[in-house]
C-alpha cells in the first residue's frame, strides 16, 4: 500500500531495484522500497503554490555509483524539482514553463535533463 492516499499519476524504478518513487494528484511525491526496507519509505509535498496542490505528472531517477539516491519530479504547475533522497530535501528548482510538465527523463549520469511541456488534462 503506498503512503499517497490519492491517485497516482507517475512512477518511476530506482535504478538499484530496492524501490520506486510515486507521484500523485495532490502534489504529493513518496519514495517506496520493497521488502524489509518498507519501514524507511516517506512521502512529502512538492509541486505546490501557496495552496495549490498540483499533479506529479514525471519521476526520474539518476543512477549513483556513491549509493545517493537523486530524482527529479516534473508537475502540472510547470517546474521540474531535484532531490536528494537520502536527506529527504530539495536540491535545485526550474523556473516554471508556460504550461505544465507532462513528462521528463534524466541521462545516465544526471548532467542532461529532458522536458516534455504540454497541457495534460
Amino acid at each position: 500500500e503506498s503512503a499517497l492516499p490519492y491517485q497516482t499519476r507517475s512512477i518511476a524504478l530506482m535504478p538499484d531495484g530496492a524501490g520506486f518513487a510515486l507521484g500523485s494528484v495532490e502534489g504529493r511525491a513518496s519514495v517506496e522500497y520493497f521488502g524489509d526496507d518498507a519501514t524507511k519509505r516517506f512521502a512529502f509535498k512538492c509541486h505546490r503554490r501557496e495552496e495549490v496542490a498540483y499533479p506529479v505528472n514525471a519521476v526520474s531517477f539518476v543512477p549513483r555509483e556513491d549509493g545517493s539516491l537523486v530524482f527529479a519530479t516534473g508537475g502540472a504547475d510547470g517546474t521540474v524539482a531535484t532531490w536528494d533522497g537520502n536527506a529527504r530535501k530539495r536540491l535545485w528548482q526550474s523556473s516554471a514553463y508556460p504550461c505544465g510538465l507532462s513528462s521528463l527523463a534524466l541521462s545516465h549520469d544526471g548532467s542532461l535533463l529532458a522536458v516534455a511541456a504540454s497541457y495534460t488534462w
